[in-house]
């Protein structure tokens, strides 16, 4: 670890997984309630915690790409996984494997 904080690498961590998990509820049930269900409200809540998840994972990714030295390229790629539905999933497992103390 060069100069960075593994509470900071914990926290991204965390964020990771929720934002992930606000995600797949906002794909996978606020859309359809939206769509086939006429609920709209459910998108607007979990939109708005999804993007506030969202921003927090853009701010600890930048944290920790200059605090672990990281790649631009892992950078990248940490990033396209929050884009993707299960990828931040697969971005802590991998996450956790590379770093063991954070298990």
């Amino acid at each position: 670890m060069a100069n960075g904080s593994l509470k900071d690498l914990k926290k991204f961590c965390f964020i990771a997984l929720l934002e992930g998990i606000s995600y797949l509820i906002l794909l996978l049930i606020a859309m359809p309630l939206k769509y086939f269900a006429d609920m709209p409200l459910f998108v607007k809540y979990f939109g708005w915690a999804h993007g506030v998840l969202f921003v927090l994972f853009c701010f600890y990714l930048v944290k920790v790409w200059q605090g672990f030295k990281w790649s631009f390229g892992k950078t990248a790629m940490a990033f396209i996984a929050s884009l993707l539905p299960f990828g931040t999933f697969v971005l802590d497992k991998n996450l956790k494997k590379e770093y063991p103390e954070l298990k």
